[in-house]
């Protein structure tokens, strides 16, 4: 099969490392990819929301399968641009319709679908710059500390939770009134707080049948001890030690099985990935939020885990066949630890040359913003730059893998969490 991979970050690196170990796949190529994509693949400068270009090099490169990474392009309507053309309505493609992804383009149609669906959720109400008043009436109501969500894709920055009521007003009015995450916050979730352990499962589906990924726990703070900003992710653990059967069994019957049956049931065609946001509130989950595409970074923890062909899951999800496929997972622990340029999430210096030496058998390097200079030198491009990812046999090796791994990569002002996966450990003694 000739494969297109749209996307350029870590997880799509993730996805080309996984689809290139298929016997399945003749040739991949990744638009526009990165430094890291170009070592396995062939990288295709293309945007990722340039349809028509898309659209162009489908049929001029023989491809038979289109898998879609991030979210910007499902949101803005890639897979019904694409089976709604006479030229490449055969193709298949994963990921979900312009619906489909408007379960992650806004928080306020997620809240309601999964109201109408039974799925468990933190109480919410939504408010636009006209409803101000009413908004601030309303936080007076709430306990703190409160959640603020703005509606729209904010790159994963969009959630604030604030410790004081004078701070939820002052960034409510900041979304709403000057509007601190652009158009994202054209409209605010108020959400009620929850207290628990954060866990991100994943799931395939064709619309009809499910397969559920191994699951993960990502930390999203940019310091220590989950303080500071939020970030699109620090790192990724797989698996978690309290996602044990009987609680994963609760996950698939209060979550997994409604929100499945709920899309096929509202006529929301989705053939992809759906990333659900957890929370575990004394053993019961309750969904924090839907993603319509694989996470960044646990894709890299949750991807090496996998054991069977990806490919073979792609096209099943892609034709509608999934029931079909067997999914095979490995029993190691797969830990990652990203690797951010300095003063990443806010402004940060590009172009720094990085010391990459090759890592051992037991790690793997996954590019995110990584790209070559005009001396061919490996350059940092991004916020988040690299993922390595340990494999072990227990959790402590495989964070002694990705650490090592970590250690000896350098580049001026890299930074990295030294505490990924330690509050694991402790729950485990």
């Amino acid at each position: 099969m000739n494969i297109l991979l749209l996307g350029s970050g870590g997880r799509e690196h993730a996805f080309a490392w996984k689809i290139v170990q298929s016997p399945k796949c003749s040739q991949l190529y990744v638009a526009p990819g990165n430094a890291g994509t170009a070592g396995i693949a062939k990288n295709i400068k293309l945007s990722i929301t340039d349809f028509e270009g898309i659209k162009t090099f489908i049929l001029d490169h023989s491809i038979n399968l289109v898998v879609v990474g991030p979210e910007e392009p499902l949101v803005k309507g890639i897979v019904d641009f694409l089976l709604n053309e006479k030229e490449t309505s055969f193709i298949p493609v994963v990921g979900p319709s312009q619906l489909g992804a408007t379960l992650e383009g806004s928080k306020d149609f997620s809240k309601r679908f999964m109201q109408r669906n039974n799925v468990p959720t933190a109480a919410y109400e939504t408010f636009t710059a006209n409803e101000i008043e009413e908004g601030l009436a309303y936080l007076e109501t709430q306990k703190l500390p409160i959640v603020l969500k703005a509606d729209g894709l904010a790159a994963g920055k969009g959630v604030l939770i604030c410790q004081t009521l004078k701070e939820a007003k002052d960034s409510f009015k900041e979304m709403l009134l000057e509007h601190k995450f652009g158009e994202a916050s054209a409209k605010v979730v108020v959400e009620e707080f929850l207290y628990g352990i954060e866990l991100s499962v994943f799931v395939a589906t064709d619309g009809k049948n499910y397969k559920i990924l191994p699951e993960a726990k990502d930390y999203k703070r940019i310091g220590e001890g989950d303080t500071g900003l939020n970030t699109g992710g620090m790192g990724a653990v797989s698996p978690v030690i309290f996602a044990d059967k009987a609680y994963m069994k609760k996950v698939e019957d209060l979550v997994v099985k409604p929100t499945v049956e709920g899309l096929a049931k509202e006529n929301i065609p989705y053939k992809g990935f759906l990333f659900i946001g957890l929370m575990n509130n004394n053993g019961q989950p309750y969904v924090i939020e839907y993603n319509v595409r694989m996470g960044d970074p646990e894709t890299e923890a949750v991807l090496p885990r996998i054991t069977s062909d990806f490919v073979d899951l792609l096209v099943g999800i892609g034709t509608g066949t999934l029931e079909s496929y067997n999914i095979e997972i490995s029993p190691e622990y797969a830990t990652t630890v990203v690797m951010v340029s300095g003063g990443y999430p806010e402004s940060y210096q590009k172009g720094f040359p990085i010391d990459l030496p090759s890592s051992p058998e037991s790690t793997i390097v996954f590019h995110a913003g990584t790209s070559t200079n005009e001396k061919g030198e490996l350059i940092n491009q991004g916020g988040r730059v690299l993922a390595c990812t340990g494999m072990g046999k227990t959790l402590e090796s495989a964070l002694k893998n990705a650490f090592s791994a970590v250690e000896k990569i350098h580049w001026e002002k890299s930074y990295y969490r030294k505490d990924i996966g330690q509050d694991i450990l402790k729950l485990m003694k």
